[in-house]
């Protein structure tokens, strides 16, 4: 008898799949994919990949986004928080419920994101998407490069007391050791997630409550100022405007949604969204609350001038923490902390560049006529994905600009535009429309876009 761990899955090229396919067993021993699909009752009971899953997608989320929203929002003063705190919730369930919605109106159980735009949309639209799917989650995984390169090189001057070693030689390292773990297959990656998300979320939770007895009033006060003193709004405006693109990164697991979708449509059948709105449910309130408790302890312990030192030291909150606490041990477990939630929401998001790279690539050679094997496929990825990661953290560009103006804009796009999009123009979706969640969703998803312009002006 095979059991739910040992049983394969089966994968096409480019899919990024994890989990068995295989169901728990039921006390008679003799639980099958089938029943799954059959027996409603059973199929909404908690399972073990259920579980895994749903701590792959909240590992997913808790990377670099929590680790610099902290600065971004506490930049903008106390409004910042505010509007943080207002949208956090309802961004993170609507938009990744719509999002699931969308790859499940699939034709083919196990066909991806970039299949469902094709098959809704059009050759021409679908390889647009795929190439603008795989650049967002390109940019966040650059992103996430430079980032896990600054946090290594923070801990070795700062807690090891040692000369920091040549950029270009440790960021060689870092990046070669990821797509070293990518290559053992992704049930192997979701595991490594998903076994590294309860301490992440631990800690993250001790660190909140260690930081209560250092909080202080300044960050209830501060707003944008001029030099007169008088509050800044155009400053306080700008500041906002960005500041939705990294709220938007931070509660953000779109990378690896598709492959959710997928896995568990090919698991339960006709009760996918109903088990995937089951696993959604309880995951997204348990991210937010963490993320937004952590969030708010960091900005109440620092001042605005604290967040202004970390902004221009392009490195994480919990980094920045750990260079001004007194306590050796804590600055060790923030540093350690900070380039865990980094590895593992990296891991994460390689399952999506794997996706819309290995995407693009059989669009390409499928119009051709030509097929490519999947280890070559892999390969290809694995090589480009190395050099392109390698040199980006090796230039080391701001990591929060990265994200206000390239990966916050690009994933509104796939994660608020394209589902909204979808509702209004595929059959199998209709039912979803005149929704108010609709509304904020794609309210939302244009202001972050938006962002997206303020790159262009300020080349002008």
């Amino acid at each position: 008898m095979t059991s739910e761990e040992e049983r394969p899955v089966k994968r096409r090229a480019g899919d990024a799949q994890a989990g068995a396919t295989a169901g728990a067993q039921k006390p008679n021993g003799n639980q099958t994919d089938k029943d799954y699909k059959t027996d409603k009752a059973y199929a909404l009971k908690w399972h073990g990949q259920d579980v895994r899953w749903m701590l792959s997608l909240f590992g997913t989320a808790i990377g670099a986004g929590v680790l610099f929203l902290p600065i971004d929002a506490g930049g903008a003063g106390i409004i910042g928080i505010v509007l943080m705190l207002l949208v956090a919730y309802p961004l993170a369930y609507f938009a990744h419920r719509a999002m699931c919605r969308f790859v499940l109106s699939a034709k083919n159980p196990g066909d991806d994101i970039t299949d469902v735009v094709e098959q809704h949309f059009g050759f021409g639209f679908g390889m647009v998407f795929t190439i603008i799917y795989f650049v967002e989650v390109l940019v966040i995984l650059l992103m996430y490069s430079v980032s896990i390169t600054n946090t290594a090189q923070s801990f070795i001057v700062n807690q090891l007391h040692m000369p920091a070693p040549p950029r270009w030689l440790l960021s060689l390292v870092l990046v070669g050791v990821l797509i070293l773990i990518m290559t053992c297959g992704t049930r192997a990656v979701t595991r490594v997630m998903s076994w590294l998300t309860w301490p992440v979320i631990a800690v993250l939770v001790i660190f909140a409550l260690y930081l209560i007895p250092r909080w202080n009033p300044s960050m209830l006060t501060s707003v944008p100022r001029g030099a007169s003193g008088s509050i800044d709004f155009g400053a306080l405006a700008l500041d906002l405007w960005l500041l939705v693109p990294v709220i938007v990164l931070t509660f953000d697991h779109s990378a690896i949604v598709s492959s959710f979708s997928v896995n568990v449509r090919k698991r339960y059948g006709q009760y996918s969204d109903d088990k995937i709105g089951k696993i959604l449910k309880l995951g997204e309130p348990m991210m937010v609350t963490v993320v937004l408790f952590f969030v708010l302890s960091s900005d109440l312990a620092l001042t605005p001038g604290d967040l202004v030192k970390a902004k221009a030291q392009n490195v994480s909150i919990l980094s920045y923490l750990a260079n001004i606490l007194n306590t050796p041990a804590i600055s060790w477990i923030a540093s350690i902390t900070a380039f865990v939630c980094i590895f593992k929401a990296f891991l994460g998001h390689y399952l999506g560049v794997e996706e819309g790279l290995g995407g693009i690539i059989r669009k390409v050679t499928h119009a051709k006529g030509v097929v490519v094997e999947r280890k070559k496929l892999s390969a290809v990825v694995n090589i480009l994905m190395f050099v392109a990661c390698w040199l980006v953290a090796w230039a080391n560009p701001s990591a929060i600009g990265m994200i206000e103006t390239m990966a916050g804009p690009l994933i509104a796009f796939v994660l608020l535009l394209l589902p909204m999009y979808g509702v209004h123009k595929v059959p199998a979706l209709k039912k979803y429309s005149h929704k108010i969640s609709n509304v904020f969703i794609l309210v939302v998803g244009v202001v972050a876009v938006s962002a997206i312009f303020y790159n262009i002006v300020e080349l002008f």
